[in-house]
């Protein structure tokens, strides 16, 4: 039996509650939500890093945060370390092909206007590699240096599109955007994705990614779009007393916090719109029985809590990501709370390809756990950035390189181990780390790095 086709949906932003499965909040993803009936929906998912750059090079190398190679958004992907993908490629006799924003080369404005630099090196056999949201606009205003500029600047549109970002001045800027629905980037990133799935061999095992630039701010949504959630209400921010007073002084009122929201609500739909387009399109190919499917997210996002924005934070909202899993032998319908990093995908994929996973990959398969054969592959799953590290079994996670004052608790001259029940305690707000010092000592045995 031919090994399973992978097509694999990786949106930008995507926090790990921003599901139609979410009690009470509003959002609807039906195809997700089914997705999820069919398959393996995992609770606890974390990134292994808050941030784009870093995130992507953790997935593609199979290596934690300390040993990817990319510490920030000011640095390449290291030209001389592999990829999952080139070895799906070489070693697996896939076709590998993706779509949309790769940033393997955060620091560089090296797309190319056919968004073909870069691809075979990493592992490609085709695709289109194009910008992020702000980072096309900046590098591509007046002469394009990415395939999606250069489609609005051949459409006449590029104009209107940077005139618009520049007005955009943070998350309050919630207007529609002025583009037709079919120059919206999304929507052009997965009709790219559609057009190369379709010219796909039949003969041999392929793996397509799609990487859609939303949710990620600045908050634009179509014309169409906005009128999804115009009468919608979502929950307000969570916020301690102190974090509404601050988020108050920068001006986003109430009225402005649910806009916000409504529009995050529309994108994450939107997405979830082309994945049954994608589902669709393999089904008709007759593949969707031997393909699997997964969805995830490069990192999270604040979205208010906490009186935060985006990412780059040590909590669930901007470390925790959706995490589903549906295809040949993944079991059904099951909510797994098991720790587990966006990073395993890399040996998981290998597994199923039928490709030894490297020895210096700190990525672990999931397919123990998609076929109901154990209740976890590791004891704990990572995420840093910078200066914090966090360490999780799925239940307590521990976080260092905080101050405590950032954690809701008193003032103390310097950072100390925070310690969470994310059952108990889901927003994080009571640190309980004096009180169990054997938990503690229990998740730090681990390694607050990767070493």
């Amino acid at each position: 039996m031919r090994n399973p086709n992978f097509l694999f949906l990786l949106p930008d932003q995507h926090r790990f509650d921003w599901l139609g499965t979410t009690p009470g909040l509003g959002v609807r993803t039906p195809h997700l939500d089914a997705l999820g009936a069919r398959g393996m929906r995992f609770t606890r998912a974390v990134c292994p890093s808050p941030l784009c750059a870093p995130s992507r090079a953790c997935l593609a190398s199979g290596r934690e945060y300390d040993r990817c190679g990319v510490a920030g958004n000011r640095d390449d992907y290291p030209r001389s370390q592999p990829t999952y993908y080139g070895l799906l490629r070489d070693q697996g006799g896939y076709e590998v092909v993706g779509v949309g924003k790769f940033d393997l080369h955060k620091a560089s404005p090296i797309w190319g206007v056919d968004g073909q630099n870069g691809l075979r090196e990493w592992g490609f056999t085709a695709g289109i590699d194009n910008a992020g949201k702000r980072d096309a606009v900046g590098s591509g205003a007046e002469v394009p240096r990415d395939p999606y500029m250069a489609y609005l600047h051949a459409r006449g549109l590029a104009g209107v599109h940077v005139a618009d970002f520049r007005a955009r001045k943070g998350y309050g800027a919630t207007q529609p955007t002025p583009l037709p629905e079919d120059a919206y980037c999304d929507n052009w990133i997965a009709n790219n994705g559609l057009r190369l799935l379709g010219q796909l061999p039949r003969n041999r095992p392929w793996h397509l990614v799609v990487n859609f630039t939303g949710p990620h701010e600045p908050m634009d949504i179509t014309q169409g779009m906005a009128k999804w959630y115009e009468t919608v209400d979502f929950p307000q921010p969570h916020l301690t007393p102190g974090e509404a007073a601050a988020l108050a002084a920068t001006g986003l009122g109430p009225a402005q916090l649910l806009q916000i929201r409504r529009n995050y609500a529309a994108m994450v739909e939107n997405i979830d719109r082309w994945v049954g387009a994608f589902l669709q399109a393999v089904q008709d190919r007759g593949e969707l029985e031997q393909t699997i499917v997964v969805y995830s997210s490069d990192h999270g996002e604040m979205l208010g809590d906490r009186g935060l924005w985006a990412k780059s934070q040590p909590w669930q909202p901007s470390i925790g990501i959706p995490l589903i899993v549906v295809g040949p032998g993944v079991a059904a319908g099951v909510r797994c709370a098991a720790p587990v990093s966006l990073m395993d995908l890399a040996a998981t994929f290998l597994d199923y390809a039928g490709v030894s996973r490297p020895e210096d990959m700190d990525s672990l398969s999931l397919r123990p756990l998609l076929e109901a054969r154990t209740e976890a592959v590791r004891p704990v799953a990572r995420s840093g950035l910078h200066r914090f590290r966090v360490l999780s079994d799925g239940r307590y996670k521990l976080v260092q390189g905080v101050a405590p004052t950032q954690a809701g608790a008193a003032a103390d001259a310097e950072t100390r181990p925070l310690l969470f029940d994310l059952e108990a305690d889901p927003w994080e707000e009571r640190d309980i780390a004096a009180q169990n010092p054997a938990m503690v000592a229990r998740l730090a045995a681990f390694g607050m790095d990767a070493s």
